[in-house]
């Protein structure tokens, strides 16, 4: 039941906004989880494997364009499919 074959490799770079040009359409047909240090991150916005980072909102604060402010948090990412 579970098929490997048929999901796509993670980029090394991967953004859950269609706007970036690190967005894949492919990657986000299936559910994708995120491991930082060891523990699952709900509200990741973008990672790079290679760098080791992620980024993540920051509380409720918004840029002067509507967009949620974003910290970088560093260390080990792991991505993975959920289902």
């Amino acid at each position: 039941m579970n098929d490997n074959s048929a999901r796509p490799a993670f980029p090394d770079r991967l953004s859950v906004n269609p706007r970036s040009p690190h967005y894949h359409a492919a990657v986000f047909e299936h559910e994708v989880g995120i491991n930082l240090n060891g523990k699952e991150r709900l509200n990741v916005e973008e990672y790079c494997i290679s760098e080791g980072w992620i980024t993540v909102p920051a509380g409720k604060t918004l840029d002067r364009k509507g967009m949620p402010m974003m910290i970088k948090v560093k260390g080990v990412v792991e991505p993975f499919y959920r289902d």
